[in-house]
Order: C-alpha cells, then sequence, then structure tokens
C-alpha cells in the first residue's frame, strides 16, 4: 500500500493537515486517512478509532476480508466504496475519513466536521410576522429547512457538481408534479453548460445562467427565506441552492416578484394591497421624481404655479452648479454614505452615515453648494429605493435614476416622456428563461390579477401562473 499511500501524499502536495494513521489488526495492516480540519475528530474517535479498538481488545474474528466486514458492519450513516484514486481525494476534500484495507481495495466514512453557522434569522429580509428561521452555508441544512415545509414525495432533487477546482455542490430542487418540463430542461442545460474553475457562491451561478444579454433589472430571484422558496416551490418555480451559500436562486421571476413579500401571505388582503401600492408608487418616485424636479426648473415652469417657481428660484439663486450637477453631486453623495453603512461594523455604520448626512446636507445648504429642496428631492428618491430587498433592483432603479436625470436635463418633460417609454420597451424585452418578465400585466392573465397588485384572501386564489404550469393548474388538486 506504500505506493498508494505515496500517490495521495502526491495529490495533496504533501499537506500537514492531512493525517495518516496506521494500524494493525490481526498481523494486518490497514490505513486512516483524514483531513484535521475538514474532519470531526470526535466523530473519527467516536465511530472508527472505538471500533476499530474494540476489534483489536476483543479479537473478534474477521470471517471475510476487512473490506467487506468494515463495508457491512462499521457504525456510521454513509458509507461508500471508493473505486479510484480520485474518488478518495474528492472524499477526503469533503470530510470524510478513507480507510485503506489493500491496495486496490478502499471505503470512505462520512465524518464531516460542523464549519458553518446555526439557523438565524434572516439579515436582508425581515420576518415580521413569520418563519424566523434563514438559509445557512450548509447544502443539506437548507434542503432540511425546504423538506420540513414540503413533506411531499413530488417535490424532487438534482444535484451537480461545479467547478473544477471547488467541486461545489449544486442542487436543482423543483415539484414534479407542478413545475413544466420545458423550463426544468433549460435550467439543466444552462448548468450543465458552466465551465469555470469555482464557485464561491450562488451569485456565480446567477451571472453564468442568465445569459450575456445586458439587462438592469434581476431575473433570477435570490432569496435567504425557506419559507418563499417553498411558496415559489407550489407556484410551479425552480429552486437552485448552492453549497457555502446562504441565498436560494428562484427561476423563473416576473417584475411583480420583487413587489411582494412572503409576510404578504401571512397578513389581512386590504393591507398588504395598501402597502403594495405603496411599493409602486416608491418605485416611480425612486425613478422618475428628480428627473421630473429638473425638467419643470429648467425647461417647463409653466408646470409650476408662480409661487412655488419663485420660491425654487429663490433657494438656487446662490447655487453656482447647474440642477444636474447638483442632482448628481448629492445622489453619489447619499450612495457614498449608504455604502459606507453597509460597509462598516453594525455597531457604528448606522450612527456614522446619520451624522454624515445631516453635517454633509446642513453644511452643502450652508455654503451655497446645492439647494434645500434639491436635498429633499434626492432623499426622498434614494429612500424609495430602498423599500425593495434585492440589491439588483435598487442598484436597476439608482441607473434608471440617473438615465431619466439626463434626458430630463436635455429634453425637459418630453425627456421624462421619452425615458418612460424606454423604460417599458426595456421591461417588455426581458424575458425569464422564456417567460415574459412583465407577466401578469403584459400579457394579461386575469385570474393572476388577485395576487398581482391588489391582493385578495388567500383561499380565492385557485389557479396557478399558467406560465408556470400547465399539468397542474388548480392548487389542491
Amino acid at each position: 500500500m506504500t505506493l498508494l499511500i505515496e500517490k495521495i501524499k502526491k495529490k495533496v502536495g504533501s499537506s500537514t493537515d492531512f493525517i495518516f494513521r496506521e494500524m494493525t489488526i490481526q498481523n494486518k495492516t490497514i490505513i486512516l486517512i483524514f483531513n484535521e480540519v475538514l474532519s470531526s475528530s470526535e466523530d473519527i474517535n467516536q465511530f472508527i478509532l472505538k471500533y476499530l479498538a474494540n476489534i483489536i481488545e476483543k479479537k473478534v474474528e474477521i470471517p471475510t476480508s476487512f473490506y467487506h466486514y468494515f463495508l457491512n458492519s462499521m457504525p456510521g450513516h454513509h458509507i461508500k466504496e471508493i473505486k479510484d484514486l480520485q474518488e478518495a481525494i474528492d472524499a477526503l476534500y469533503n470530510g470524510y475519513t478513507v480507510i485503506i484495507t489493500s491496495e486496490k481495495e478502499m471505503l470512505a466514512i462520512e465524518t464531516k466536521a460542523n464549519l458553518d453557522r446555526g439557523i438565524n434569522e434572516a439579515n436582508n429580509e425581515q420576518s415580521i410576522q413569520g418563519p424566523k428561521d434563514a438559509f445557512t452555508e450548509n447544502f443539506n441544512k437548507n434542503l432540511g429547512l425546504v423538506r420540513k415545509r414540503i413533506k411531499s414525495e413530488h417535490l424532487w432533487l438534482q444535484e451537480y457538481t461545479i467547478g473544477k477546482e471547488t467541486k461545489t455542490k449544486v442542487g436543482l430542487l423543483y415539484m414534479e408534479n407542478i413545475a413544466e418540463e420545458e423550463t426544468i430542461q433549460k435550467v439543466k442545460e444552462e448548468l450543465l453548460k458552466i465551465n469555470i474553475d469555482g464557485i464561491i457562491d450562488s451569485g456565480y451561478i446567477k451571472e453564468l445562467i442568465q445569459g450575456e444579454k445586458p439587462r438592469f433589472f434581476p431575473t433570477i430571484l435570490a432569496t435567504e427565506r425557506p419559507d418563499q422558496v417553498s411558496m415559489a416551490l407550489l407556484e410551479g418555480k425552480i429552486a437552485i441552492l448552492v453549497d457555502n451559500s446562504p441565498y436560494v436562486l428562484i427561476i423563473p421571476c416576473f417584475f411583480i416578484d420583487f413587489f411582494h413579500t412572503t409576510d404578504d401571505y401571512y397578513q389581512k388582503p386590504i393591507n398588504i394591497s395598501f402597502i403594495r401600492i405603496i411599493r409602486l408608487f416608491a418605485f416611480f418616485i425612486a425613478i422618475f421624481i428628480p428627473g421630473f424636479y429638473i425638467a419643470v426648473t429648467t425647461h417647463n415652469q409653466e408646470v409650476l404655479s408662480l409661487d412655488l417657481l419663485i420660491n425654487f428660484s429663490a433657494q438656487r439663486a446662490m447655487v453656482p452648479f447647474p440642477a444636474l450637477i447638483e442632482a448628481l453631486l448629492m445622489s453619489v453623495t447619499f450612495e457614498i454614505l449608504r455604502e459606507s453603512d453597509t460597509r462598516m461594523p453594525s455597531s457604528m455604520g448606522t450612527a456614522v452615515s446619520i451624522l454624515g448626512g445631516l453635517v454633509l446636507g446642513d453644511a452643502a445648504v450652508n455654503a451655497g453648494i446645492v439647494s434645500p429642496i434639491m436635498i429633499i428631492v434626492v432623499a426622498i428618491s434614494a429612500i424609495s429605493g430602498l423599500l425593495f430587498s434585492s440589491i439588483e433592483m435598487i442598484s436597476a432603479l439608482r441607473w434608471w435614476r440617473f438615465i431619466l436625470l439626463i434626458l430630463a436635463t436635455l429634453l425637459g418633460m418630453y425627456g421624462i416622456v421619452l425615458g418612460g417609454l424606454l423604460l417599458i420597451i426595456h421591461l417588455t424585452s426581458l424575458n425569464s428563461f422564456g417567460k415574459p418578465y412583465l407577466a401578469p400585466f403584459a400579457p394579461f392573465i386575469k385570474e393572476e390579477q388577485k395576487d398581482a397588485l391588489i391582493k385578495t384572501e388567500n383561499r380565492g386564489i385557485r389557479y396557478r401562473n399558467p406560465y408556470l404550469t400547465k399539468k397542474n393548474k388548480i392548487r389542491g388538486r
């Protein structure tokens, strides 16, 4: 077995965290190999070494070969046969302990160490009146959080290993009796096309499978909440779980999905309908308000009343910059404050951003660099964008806000109208794995309006989206 051990040591680069232990049982030598970082020493002692010590102490007669005896009688919830050297290396890097009984006989016992954090609350998608658990970096825990909600034999999982160097486990999860077969095949094909050295987070998968077509708005939804994934699966959508990532991808997704939250289904419909309308207003405010302000103060003053126009003019009298530069300056300043708040430790981030906003805003007004009304306009626009939990949606609003600013500066209200048309054209041109992004509004689906903008009682939502499933349209069947 010396030659085999030398090959393994050469493969792992003689790394010192790989432990090779030789034991002699009934005048026969066996080799134990494990990684002390990836494997649990407690499991190795409890299930393997204690078992082998008991054989030696009690002089247990082994009627067959060591390999078959260990394979059939050694304690452990997951024991597998190893067929070649590369499979043994892969097992070691996945936290298994490899036992070599002869040159051609090897087996692996799962002894993974618990290297992930426990199940905590969601950080970005706060739960107001729903379950508090969130996904972690552990693949099996994430799968368990979904399976404990959907206890159905129709919930199928297919696993892939992606990444030449990282060999990351990626799971494709879907309801076999609901999800559309064509969509499942499309997602499978995109996953199999991935040829990259490493997958560190689900964000890699999201970027690689959504294509190279430039787009502002997200067409794949990432969530850290198991209840949202469970609801999506029951709608006929597909979930992608990635090992070492606390975010699960949902495919396909629609534009209206970003105006919904999981908590919407735990509260009264009349309250949720009002909140959804507020979110829609916030979407338009975040994009159009700064451009509208510039248009009516620089090109289309006739839109404003005389008193309001005089008030705005008086405020801008001492400002040396054009309205566009003023708006861009304040927008960039707000983005810097938001980014610093995100990156700094939570114990001091919020205090620094609030202090920075107050001090900089007051100082900028007193110095005559910006007008008070511009601070109000930019602040309302930026805060409206923060109503959405998706970082990609917030970024899309930021880009369109800047586009509308430039168009309003050049063309006034005509630029606002042109920008609105460009926005609609862009949204209608998008699709998520072949599904129209603006459904159920374009194309219009009458039955889906019960849970689009205005929400009805959960029991009144009887039909699933026809773009998601064609074989199990009615709930409860």
